[in-house]
């Protein structure tokens, strides 16, 4: 099997079903001699904010010398972005190798692509032995795929309503599911926020004795000037104070991010995982996340190389995955902070099942125009769809164009005199489209 045909197969797999459960997980895990239980991994769940706090992690423990794997999703252009090793990505030919082991296993054993590709990971990071491996949930935490793993330290970041179909109508609810990958007697850090969700959090961690460690409790994070700020940590054993603190990624709400990085290092240091501050410094200021507040500058040969017979000399974009109200109430309050003297031209594509009408009343006033497109993916909206959820006020701003590469040559020709801003955002499936063509692949 070369990497063409496992991409094949694995699109033939439930892509956009989701069936929670453990099961296949274990079966298969099982059949191939527990990998999971010769790795050390960090295990990070939450609704927002996830992959931040991950590559944060990543970029710290590399910057103290540690070997580390990173296994994220969802994927801009191949599947191989979700299976990392320091800066690396799993190579086409040994995925293609795990994926037919892992076929050869499962014999006629139905998995989902989400399990099939946590399946490969595993396998790879198992033959790589890193260091450490900092392993994402894909949707909830109880019964998702990677919840298999004993970790050294569990981490839930901001939870707000998303994926109310699968994890509950409440806030609450879906805290319970977060909550389910806290493991007894391993240390779990928490975002915290709205007190049902606190609560939820704290009283699972209390039943599984589970030493919790509270944002804004146990540690917290504080503006020293401009865009420096200083991590404080109240509770041992995360005591102490680090200062002159900056983060490269854009959004205010990126220091909650680092600062649960930070506490999570703090506790891996009992395990042999020393980063000194300096280091800290070093890491805050090299991680990139792409996709997430992204920020950069087109210009002569890359802009035409990119986008042929574009008539602009320069462009500027924003791209970030905003695709649920938490999350695009953040890139609303980015825009408003860092944008306000900019035209903006927000170009919008979104699924189905997402709050749509939330996000664009969000959003719609800010911008001068707005393109609705189709994001990749069978649950995407029409432009139409999202159109009729625009708010009545707004809808004069609308320009529909299905087809997202011809929207984004639209959005760009709408520009001010090239002095605007084309803000991408409403699904990470539309930034898997755009993003190739803008600034090439990633792995």
């Amino acid at each position: 099997m070369n990497f063409s045909q496992a991409e094949s197969y694995l699109n033939t797999l439930q892509m956009h079903k989701i069936k929670l459960g453990l099961k296949a997980m274990q079966s298969f895990l099982a059949k191939v001699g527990s990998p999971e239980q010769r790795l050390r991994f960090v295990h990070v769940a939450g609704t927002n904010g996830k992959g931040s706090v991950c590559v944060t992690l990543l970029t710290a423990l590399r910057q103290a010398g540690f070997t580390v794997g990173m296994y994220t999703s969802p994927h801009f252009s191949t599947v191989r972005e979700r299976i990392r090793l320091n800066d690396e990505y799993i190579p086409e030919a040994e995925f293609a190798e795990l994926a037919a082991k892992v076929i050869e296993v499962l014999a006629e054993e139905a998995i989902t692509y989400f399990e099939f590709v946590t399946a490969v990971a595993l396998l790879w990071y198992e033959r790589k032995q890193p260091d450490l491996v900092i392993l994402e949930t894909g949707m909830g935490g109880r019964l998702d795929a990677t919840n298999v793993v004993t970790p050294l330290v569990s981490l839930i970041t901001s939870i707000s309503m998303d994926h109310q179909a699968y994890l509950g109508d409440t806030l609450a609810a879906i805290s319970a599911e977060k909550a389910g990958i806290i493991k007894g007697n391993i240390p779990v850090v928490v975002a915290g926020g709205a007190s049902e969700v606190v609560k939820v959090l704290t009283d699972t961690a209390k039943t599984k004795q589970a030493p919790l460690y509270l944002l804004g409790r146990d540690f917290s994070y504080v503006n020293e000037n401009g865009t420096l700020w200083r991590w404080c940590g109240q509770t041992a054993p995360l005591s102490g104070e680090i200062p002159g603190l900056r983060c490269a990624m854009k959004g205010a709400y990126q220091h909650e991010n680092a600062a649960m990085a930070i506490a999570a290092i703090k506790l891996l240091a009992g395990h042999g995982f020393a980063v000194d501050d300096d280091s800290l410094r070093a890491a805050l200021l090299a991680v990139r996340w792409p996709g997430r507040l992204e920020f950069f500058r087109l210009s002569g040969d890359a802009l035409h190389q990119a986008l042929p017979g574009i008539g602009a000399s320069s462009v500027q974009f924003l791209l970030d995955g905003a695709h649920n109200a938490d999350g695009v109430a953040k890139l609303a309050a980015t825009l408003r902070q860092d944008y306000a003297d900019l035209p903006l031209t927000l170009l919008w594509g979104a699924m189905s099942d997402k709050d749509i009408r939330a996000g664009l009343a969000c959003l719609a006033p800010l911008c001068e125009r707005v393109i609705l497109t189709r994001a990749e993916g069978e649950r995407a909206a029409e432009p139409e769809q999202l159109l009729a959820c625009m708010p009545e006020e707004e809808r004069h701003k609308a320009i529909l164009a299905r087809r997202p590469a011809e929207a984004l040559a639209k959005a760009i020709s709408l520009l001010a005199g090239g002095t605007g801003l084309v803000v991408i955002a409403g699904s990470l499936y539309l930034l898997g489209e755009l993003r190739p063509i803008l600034l090439g692949e990633i792995a």
